[in-house]
């Protein structure tokens, strides 16, 4: 009798490939960092990535609220890959920093000299009972999906009477003027229709104020009044009910819970980091969303000086913008490039950011402030703390322009 055939030996465990800089996240932090790294030098970059589509998200509040095509906010995926760069078109699962290794949703484990986590947050629909599934249809959407922007657009010309509501969830939220921005638009379309009385406008914001710098807030205060906005503080989006088109609003100052019935709502949904990050090792304690430790002006994690955040997912004390990734991205290349040359990490991040608030269809504030909250204008011989036209046309062709052929070459 022949005798059984042995087992094949286990296949011997492959080594993880190793790349001098690894970035996780093909968005604007990825692209801007990977960029800047080629510029300077750098040859050893791999950028994981699975999305083929990159968008430049603050277009979208515009296509919400009819002032820009959906298709002026995206390219592909690898039109915006800087030459040089390896592009790995795969998802991060786990990372572990004693390790210095990446492992993909496919199983491949990539190992590093440094790390860069860049891959954005989380959309947690889930976070509110009853959006996910009311999301998209039946009077609700949202600009925070590329998807439902245009059907905003549709509510809001459809819309000639009833109740119009639009929230904020509470914790941060990328491009935290958002939420606000297309109510004002919304109001103004309508006020140009001839339909503003008609239409209740309940604006529900979790903060206490409009806006965390004064002097904007009093704008914005002024703003709503104009369009009789009933502006909600402390006040957020609890719970939905699509079918019956029911919104429960919870003031947290009171406890108060009041179900409101609607004919458009625009949901902003809690966001978080992704969860393979805040269940890891890199997550920050004292966040409670997840997203990553990092010193706020190094941008380096402190417990593993070999990996570096930016963007949505690191935790630091600014609203989380892509006017702040341009700030951050040179500085946290700089510290990165230290470190390869064995020096300390020097350059320094201050916080800024900006939001640019559309007021009005030619509209806008420009906010740009640092982390005490003061303001840090980039134009300081222009009044931006007033609605201007000029600064409307900024966002919508300059800005556009600045990401595409500056941020994300490496040269703004």
């Amino acid at each position: 009798m022949t005798p059984p055939a042995a087992a094949p030996d286990p296949a011997p465990a492959t080594s993880p490939v190793h790349h001098q800089v690894l970035i996780v996240g093909g968005g604007t932090a990825g692209i801007t960092v990977a960029a800047r790294l080629r510029r300077a030098g750098l040859r050893d970059i791999a950028l994981l990535e699975p999305a083929e589509t990159h968008w430049y998200q603050p277009l979208w509040t515009l296509v919400g609220g009819g002032q820009a095509p959906l298709r002026a906010a995206l390219r592909p995926e690898a039109e915006v890959i800087p030459p040089g760069v390896r592009w790995l078109r795969e998802r991060a699962t786990a990372v572990d920093p004693v390790a210095r290794t990446v492992t993909t949703a496919t199983g491949r484990v990539f190992s590093y000299g440094r790390l860069v986590l860049a891959p954005g947050l989380r959309l947690d629909w889930d976070g509110v009972p009853g959006l996910a599934s009311a999301v998209g249809h039946d009077g609700v959407s949202s600009n925070y999906r590329a998807d439902l922007a245009p059907y905003t657009w549709d509510l809001i010309r459809r819309t000639r009477r009833g109740t119009a509501v639009f929230t904020m969830p509470s914790g941060p939220v990328k491009c935290g003027g958002a939420p606000q921005k297309i109510a004002y638009l919304a109001a103004d379309y309508w006020r140009k229709r001839g339909v503003l009385g008609n239409i209740r406008t309940i604006l529900a914001l979790p903060e206490p104020s409009l806006f965390k710098v004064p002097v904007f807030a009093r704008a914005l205060e002024g703003t709503a009044r104009r369009y009789g906005i009933e502006v909600r503080l402390q006040t957020e989006l609890t719970a939905l009910d699509g079918p019956e088109r029911a919104a429960v609003l919870t003031d947290h100052a009171t406890g108060r819970a009041e179900t409101v019935r609607y004919d458009l709502l625009h949901a902003v949904p809690p966001q978080r980091a992704p969860q393979w990050l805040a269940d890891g090792p890199l997550a920050d304690p004292g966040s409670p969303h997840g997203y990553v430790k990092a010193d706020p002006h190094t941008l380096q994690n402190p417990d593993f000086p070999e990996v570096f955040a930016l963007g949505d997912v690191a935790h630091l004390p600014t609203s989380k913008t892509g006017a702040a990734i341009r700030k951050q991205a040179p500085v946290l290349v700089a510290n990165l490039l230290a470190g390869l040359r064995g020096r300390p990490a020097a350059a320094r991040y201050d916080g800024y950011t900006s939001c640019p608030l559309v007021t009005a269809r030619h509209k806008m504030l420009l906010a740009e402030f640092d982390y005490d909250l003061r303001p840090a204008p980039s134009f300081p011989f222009l009044d931006t703390t007033r609605e201007r036209t000029d600064m409307w046309f900024l966002k919508r062709y300059g800005l556009p322009q600045l990401y595409f052929q500056g941020m994300l070459k490496g040269r703004a």
